[in-house]
């Protein structure tokens, strides 16, 4: 009887540590990465082309998925940058805090679609998100690479 109580006791704190981690971070190369994108994103260096996981899509495609409305648009920029201007409709969900706090996604449904954007090809903050996401068991990612100022450019709405 007590080996199997030590037993019980060995595995519900074997769940608690499992639990624990997996609540805790991401892979080390999965942050390795996105520590480099954001080093490249200081010296002006373009993002990726593609991040797995995440459809890329282009200023078009996006203005489809905003007039579907089918697509929810995640804006990952700093909060004043949001507040100034974002795409309308947007909701701000914000990559530092989601690199610190992998449970901030469990405000989203894994089960919507959604489209990330930031500040075009140079900034890092909306790869980061999609990759994170990803890693999350997020499906449904659609990465917009060249963001709000492209979106500006084409005279698309934002508030």
């Amino acid at each position: 009887m007590k080996k199997v109580l030590l037993m019980v006791v060995g595995i519900m704190v074997l769940m608690t540590a499992l639990s624990a981690f997996a609540e805790e971070g991401y892979p080390d190369d999965m942050m390795d990465k996105i520590m480099a994108m954001k080093a490249d994103a200081e010296i002006k260096k373009d993002m990726p082309a593609s991040i797995p996981g995440a459809k890329v899509v282009n200023t078009a495609e996006a203005l489809k998925m905003f007039k579907d409305k089918k697509v929810i648009f995640l804006d990952n920029r700093i909060k004043t940058q949001f507040d100034t201007e974002h795409i309308a409709g947007a909701k701000w969900f914000f990559c530092d805090t989601l690199i610190d706090n992998p449970g901030q996604a469990k405000s989203l449904d894994k089960d919507k679609e959604y489209l990330l954007y930031c500040n075009g090809t140079h900034c890092w903050r909306s790869p980061a998100v999609a990759m994170m996401l990803s890693q999350l068991g997020f499906k449904n990612i659609y990465w917009y690479r060249d963001g709000i100022p492209a979106w500006k450019k084409a005279g698309n709405p934002v508030e």
